[in-house]
């Protein structure tokens, strides 16, 4: 497993990324709204992208055909934006977004709740935000991916919630999928020792009841197999010699 070392330069050139992507995930929300399809908020994302300069790291990506992945309620990740695809007011939107900016990527996930969610899901969406901020609490030097990944599922399974399997985090850098792989659920091993320079996406996808999915034939949407609604929550992290900096921020915007 080659785990890149990013270099003061190269770690600048990730915070502009996490900004730009911070400010189109804030755009992004204050936004979209029931009534309007998931191609516009696609379009939309792409747009604001594009007009830092930068590329969007998902179009094209393995064959992926948007800018912005949409997945609504029991679809966990990676939908694929549709004009006849209309967000309802009692849905939650997930999106998962990546920018490159100057050959160099940041990797983020936000799911928005439309104005009519139950409180039900609600929780769902607030605990699987607050289990990213759980699992980041253990990225410091000496300990290990594990630790991450065991205190996110410790804190997701206490409110009676389950973790997805099937798709985990990963080491993020000039390449959107770099080593080591970043699970969201305990391995029984303990894996990588965290050291500083390191930069990871930590992205808590947590089901309301199965951990089991399954691929729509489009073979990019994964769903839940019991049909109840799935949260996401995404940033990229930097190892340092202390507490992590979430790089996909940006100043006087809200995580």
């Amino acid at each position: 497993m080659a785990v890149q070392i990013k270099s003061k330069a190269e770690i600048e050139l990730m915070r502009e990324a996490g900004r730009i992507l911070a400010i189109t995930h804030e755009e992004l929300r204050k936004r979209v709204h029931p009534g309007m399809s998931t191609w516009d908020v696609n379009r939309i994302g792409e747009e604001i992208i594009r007009s830092f300069g930068c590329i969007p790291s998902f179009l094209n990506y393995n064959g992926y055909p948007a800018s912005i992945c949409v997945s609504i309620n029991e679809e966990v990740v990676h939908g694929i934006p549709d004009r006849h695809r209309i967000i309802q007011e009692d849905d939650i939107v997930s999106l998962d977004a990546g920018v490159i900016y100057k050959g160099y990527h940041s990797d983020a996930a936000r799911t928005l709740m439309m104005p009519a969610v139950s409180e039900e899901v609600r929780k769902l969406v607030e605990v699987t935000k607050q289990s990213f901020f759980e699992g980041i609490k253990q990225a410091v030097p000496g300990n290990r991916i594990g630790d991450i990944s065991k205190a996110i599922q410790d804190y997701v399974e206490g409110f009676g919630y389950s973790v997805v399997r099937d798709l985990v985090g990963h080491g993020v850098g000039s390449k959107l999928h770099e080593d080591p792989e970043v699970p969201n659920f305990d391995t029984g091993k303990r894996g990588m020792k965290l050291r500083p320079g390191m930069t990871i996406a930590v992205e808590p996808m947590i089901n309301l009841g199965t951990y089991e999915v399954f691929w729509e034939d489009d073979d990019w949407t994964v769903v839940t197999d019991d049909e109840l609604p799935s949260a996401h929550y995404e940033n990229t992290i930097l190892i340092t010699d202390g507490e992590p900096e979430i790089l996909s921020r940006a100043p006087g915007i809200e995580l």
